[in-house]
C-alpha cells in the first residue's frame, strides 16, 4: 500500500502504473487508456475498416440498378430491356461463344452498354453485342462481376478484366483489377506493367510500378523488359527517366 502511494504522490519520482485496457499489460504514462502499441494497431485497424466501408459503399452503389429505359415513356416501345446475347471471339474455338445477359443489368453497370440499348444501334435492335479479342472465360468473369461485383483473379484475368473495363468504362471493376495488380507488384513485372497500365490509363497501377521502378533503377536496364520497352515505346522510357531525375532534384531540394 506504501509502495502505491508513493506512485500515486504527486511530485513523486515514478510514474503511474496503468494496465492497458486492450492488451492487459502494464505501461508508465500520465494518461490513461491503451499502451502505445495497442494504440497505433487500432489506429491502424480504423483506416482499415474505413477503407473496407468506402469499398462496400462502392459496390453497393455499383450494384444498384440505375433508372431504366423501361421506366421512360420517352423512349420507343421497340427498344425493351430484354435479354441480350453477348457473343466472344475466342482464339481456342473455332467457333463464337456466346452469353445470355439481361439488358438492364448491361446498361446500369456500363454507360457504353447503355449507349448502345439505348439508340437504335444495331446491338439495340439485334440483341447481340460482338465482343472482339476477348476469350470466352474473360467474358463470362466480366458478365459474372456486372451481376455480383466479385471475381476470382489471377494476373492474366486481371489484365483481361481492366481491359475490358476500360472498353466499356466499368470504372468499379477497373479499381478492383488494378487494387489487385498492385497487389502483385514486383522487380520483375514493374516495367511491364507501367507500359500495360499506361496503355489503358491505369493511373493507380501507374504511379505504383513507376514508384517501384524508380526505387530500383540500378537494375532496370538489366530486365529483358527493358529492353523490350525500348524497342516497343522508346517514349516511356524518357518518361521514366525524367520521373527519376525529378525526384532526385526534389531530394536534393530538401536536403539543402
Amino acid at each position: 500500500m506504501e509502495d502505491e502511494r508513493m506512485n500515486r504522490a504527486p511530485g513523486s519520482r515514478k510514474q503511474l502504473s496503468l494496465r492497458c485496457l486492450s492488451c492487459r499489460e502494464e505501461y508508465c504514462s500520465t494518461d490513461a487508456g491503451t499502451c502505445k502499441e495497442c494504440y497505433e494497431e487500432a489506429s491502424e485497424t480504423e483506416e482499415e475498416l474505413k477503407s473496407e466501408i468506402e469499398d462496400l459503399k462502392a459496390k453497393v452503389a455499383f450494384l444498384r440498378l440505375g433508372s431504366s429505359p423501361l421506366d421512360s415513356h420517352k423512349r420507343s416501345s421497340s427498344i425493351g430491356f430484354s435479354d441480350v446475347v453477348l457473343v466472344a471471339s475466342d482464339e481456342f474455338h473455332s467457333n463464337p461463344v456466346s452469353l445470355l445477359a439481361h439488358k438492364a443489368v448491361l446498361a446500369s453497370r456500363s454507360p457504353v452498354f447503355k449507349a448502345m440499348l439505348e439508340i437504335e444501334m444495331e446491338e439495340s435492335r439485334s440483341g447481340t453485342i460482338s465482343i472482339s479479342d476477348v476469350s470466352y472465360d474473360a467474358l463470362r468473369a466480366f458478365v459474372n462481376y456486372l451481376y455480383t461485383a466479385e471475381a476470382c483473379l489471377d494476373e492474366q484475368l486481371a489484365c483481361d478484366l481492366l481491359v475490358l473495363a476500360e472498353k466499356y468504362e466499368v470504372k468499379h471493376l477497373k479499381m478492383y483489377c488494378e487494387k489487385f495488380l498492385v497487389s502483385k507488384l514486383n522487380g520483375d513485372n514493374s516495367v511491364a506493367s507501367y507500359s500495360f497500365a499506361h496503355q489503358y490509363n491505369a493511373n493507380h497501377l501507374l504511379q505504383s510500378a513507376l514508384s517501384m521502378i524508380i526505387e530500383d533503377m540500378d537494375n532496370l536496364t538489366k530486365s529483358e523488359e527493358y529492353t523490350h520497352l525500348v524497342e516497343k515505346d522508346p517514349r516511356l522510357v524518357v518518361e521514366i527517366y525524367e520521373a527519376y531525375l525529378s525526384k532526385q532534384t526534389n531530394t536534393a531540394a530538401r536536403s539543402d
